[in-house]
């Protein structure tokens, strides 16, 4: 049976204030004819379908019409979608009894029993061939809160040994269902340790210290494909071919700008082959001008020689991000930029200064964007070097990743 693996699709999302409708519709479009060019059976949707949890009426029906599309397009196609920690597990499953009798399986949260056992079976989705048999089990996991997953006494970090518990769990309880010629694959809303993060906005969840974060180890091995999402940037963890993030499929942010953003197609029978990357095409371009920051009057020179607006649709023309390099504060630099680009056929989203700022300790070259990526762990770090001349001790930053976690969980 052949596969697709997508995510973090966050439809609604905007871009720096501007709409991404058209770039959203191009995708859905894109994807419904790669579904049928490539011959697929099996479409995984590793959660953030929406970017937010009380999405437009727009996003909502753009995404319901991509699934009749697909669906009509193809009677035989299953899809099987998991909630990611930007959309709203009820919201998600409200169709879900309608939805069903199309082969298309949604799971939103983590359901337990009158006892607060978890209801693995809820997780388990099967995967059938032409002929109606089962061939493949999914363990299709949502993103997790606090409570879904089983509390683990003593343990020193309570997330990352409970969810791997989940899966083993999990596992184990499809290990019991699965017959002679059937294999497993799971689905999953995390991070991992050592996946390189997509951007440095809001869109992926900064996690303090590494506690909310899983090693590739706590998949069972005998998973023949891991789906995840969460990262938006593709790639394998963990050096496993069949443990993958497939990335988003527009770009979340200028961090992005070099990224071949795709989908991940392999097939699956009792082992995986023809593992490949479709890559997506650029539907909107994101341009940085210049390259790397310069003076004011450089920057004036090439903003001045891009092309005026034509007749091209608004939504079509390119995001632009400008970068300055200044002696001193200038409050008015926006203004300045954004009157060079009037009529220019350029969306303009952010226009970035970066100074030299030194002192006799810490000389650094300090930038807004390497403000905006710093995390609480690396604030707390410094203040206790620069206060106490070396380095945390382990206990205390035990103490502080504990309560970062806490206050992560109380923020969800």
């Amino acid at each position: 049976m052949k596969v697709l693996h997508t995510a973090d699709w966050h439809i609604g999302q905007l871009f720096h204030e501007y709409d991404r409708t058209y770039e959203h519709q191009q995708f859905l479009d894109w994807l419904v004819q790669t579904l049928d060019h490539e011959n697929i059976d099996v479409l995984l949707i590793s959660g953030d379908v929406f970017d937010i949890s009380n999405p437009s009426a727009a996003s909502i029906k753009m995404f319901y019409t991509f699934l009749n599309k697909a669906t009509k397009r193809n009677k035989n196609l299953q899809i099987i979608i998991t909630a990611g920690n930007h959309d709203s597990a009820s919201r998600l499953e409200a169709p879900k009894p309608l939805l069903e009798s199309s082969n298309v399986h949604i799971v939103g949260w983590v359901e337990k029993d009158a006892k607060g056992n978890i209801d693995y079976e809820k997780l388990l989705i099967p995967i059938k061939d032409a002929s109606g048999s089962i061939k493949i089990w999914c363990l299709a996991v949502p993103f997790l809160r606090m409570g879904d997953y089983p509390s683990i006494s003593g343990s020193e970090n309570p997330y990352t040994e409970g969810v791997t518990a989940l899966y083993k769990e999990a596992f184990e309880y499809a290990t019991r269902k699965k017959q002679e010629g059937q294999t497993l694959i799971a689905m999953g809303h995390l991070h991992t340790h050592h996946a390189e993060p997509g951007d440095m906005n809001n869109s992926e969840r900064p996690i303090m210290g590494g506690v909310e974060c899983l090693p590739a180890t706590a998949f069972p091995q005998d998973l023949k494909y891991v789906a995840l999402g969460h990262i938006h940037k593709a790639q394998k963890i963990g050096g496993k071919e069949h443990i993958r993030y497939s990335g988003s499929p527009l770009p979340m942010s200028f961090s992005e700008l070099n990224y071949k953003h795709q989908v991940i197609v392999f097939e699956l029978d009792e082992e995986i082959s023809n593992l490949k990357s479709v890559e997506i095409p650029v539907f909107v371009p994101l341009q940085r001008i210049p390259k790397t920051a310069q003076p004011w009057h450089e920057v004036v020179k090439i903003l001045e020689q891009l092309p005026d607006m034509d007749n091209e649709i608004r939504e079509k023309v390119p995001y632009l991000e400008v970068l300055v390099l200044i002696e001193e504060p200038e409050p008015a630099l926006r203004h300045k930029v954004e009157t060079l680009l009037a009529g220019k056929k350029v969306r303009l989203t952010t226009v970035k200064s970066q100074q030299n700022v030194s002192t006799k300790e810490t000389p650094e070259f300090i930038t807004q964007e390497k403000l905006s990526e710093l995390q609480p762990l690396d604030v707390f770090g410094k203040v206790y070097q620069s206060r106490y001349h070396t380095e945390v001790p382990e206990s205390l930053l035990q103490l502080f990743k504990q309560a970062a976690e806490e206050v992560n969980q109380t923020a969800e």
